[in-house]
């Protein structure tokens, strides 16, 4: 029998590395649809080979390019957010969750409202509105399950456990491309530099993010509101190799890590045979070769993303979606070259300072107060950018 798949963010690294997964046992899979960015010529690849009910492109500039492209095959193609909500509600045994940003919430929110499994890699949806995004799978019967590796690697970790009798959960982060540059030397860096990974091959927004450990910081909240866990019980390491995941420290003492090599399609696997474990392409690892795991606390003075994301965490509410619309900004800012790498975190720090009293812990969070919120905030980073270009 085969399963009804889609994948939104199709185009990216998890998206990439889920069709790959799926190429590999065609038959098993009818391709409902694929989306993705601005890459048109990569999503029609996609659709040529994998034959979905529909492909669509988040940008409706890009909608003749698709449709021409598509010409012929069968695929329907269409633009723009309503399209990626309408694909998102039609009927699919599993989506994957990929697109990358605050833009993934909406198509989450109705993939999760059919009632299916959804796997998540969208990060942003639980920072900005996990209540929301819990809340819904439950209405519905939904099955969630998280593909960062992390937060898969606590899920697999927890497996016939008590989550009553968890003490604590650690993640790790591989200090990302500065993780070894001394601390004085972070003002200067390029954005050639910043995206450029020394363990992961991923897009380039999420590579800076683990430059600068916004990407640790995004997880790190999104552990609380996927797992339930308090803030307290929530640590970060830094971990060079990427080889353990996380770790779930239990009442008795006992450390539960999940370890393995740097490759996402074991996540992405992990939640596609859910329930199951069956065969995946990736390395074994040779544990004599590597020879030790190395760990170390990160300085929060230098990534002072952790000690912001640990401000959201307490206040809840709104402030993740402020949190990361502010961030989303700042790496725009970064990627044009308006602001240096270190300006990033001086202004989602300046916004959410500002607007830590406007009572952002004790609004309902829905789709509505959460899109204010983010548009709010990437305003007030706009705000700051020019501020500082006047000051000169």
């Amino acid at each position: 029998m085969t399963r009804r798949i889609s994948i939104f963010g199709s185009t990216g690294s998890i998206g990439c590395n889920t069709v790959d997964l799926i190429a590999r046992d065609r038959e098993a899979y009818e391709i409902v649809a694929l989306t993705g960015g601005r890459n048109f010529e990569k999503l029609a690849r996609q659709a040529l080979d994998l034959k979905p009910k529909i492909a669509v492109t988040a940008y409706p500039e890009c909608y003749q390019d698709l449709k021409e492209a598509l010409g012929g095959s069968g695929v329907e193609a269409a633009a723009g957010e309503d399209a990626l909500c309408d694909a998102a509600q039609r009927p699919s045994d599993w989506t994957m969750s990929a697109i990358v940003g605050a833009a993934g919430l909406p198509p989450g929110l109705k993939a999760l409202e059919q009632g299916a499994t959804v796997a998540l890699a969208n990060k942003e949806s639980l920072v900005t509105a996990g209540a929301l995004v819990m809340a819904t799978a439950k209405a519905s019967g939904a099955t969630l399950l998280p593909v960062d590796s992390e937060h898969s690697a606590i899920f697999q970790a927890l497996v016939g456990e008590d989550i009553e009798a968890v003490e604590r959960v650690i993640i790790t982060a591989s200090g990302g491309a500065f993780r070894d540059l001394p601390t004085e030397d972070l003002a200067h860096v390029s954005l050639a530099d910043a995206s450029s990974h020394p363990n992961w091959d991923m897009g380039q927004r999420i590579t800076i993010d683990s430059a600068s450990l916004f990407n640790k910081a995004l997880e790190l909240i999104e552990t609380k509101e996927y797992f339930g866990i308090d803030t307290n019980r929530i640590e970060a390491v830094v971990h060079p190799e990427s080889l353990v995941h996380a770790l779930v420290g239990f009442k008795d003492g006992a450390l539960m890590a999940h370890v393995g090599p740097p490759d996402m399609r074991h996540a992405i696997g992990y939640a596609l045979h859910w329930p199951e474990r069956r065969a995946l392409p990736v390395e074994r690892l040779d544990l004599a070769s590597i020879g030790q795991l190395t760990f170390r606390a990160p300085d929060e003075e230098r990534y002072p993303a952790l000690r912001l994301a640990r401000w959201v965490m307490e206040e809840g509410g709104l402030a993740g979606a402020v949190f990361n619309g502010a961030k989303e900004r700042a790496l725009d800012a970064f990627i044009d070259g308006r602001i240096a790498f270190l300006d990033m975190a001086a202004a989602v720090e300046d916004v959410i300072e500002k607007m830590s009293g406007d009572g952002l812990g004790k609004v309902a969070i829905g789709l509505d107060t959460v899109r204010e919120a983010d548009h709010i905030a990437r305003q007030r980073v706009d705000a700051w950018i020019g501020n500082r270009s006047e000051r000169g």
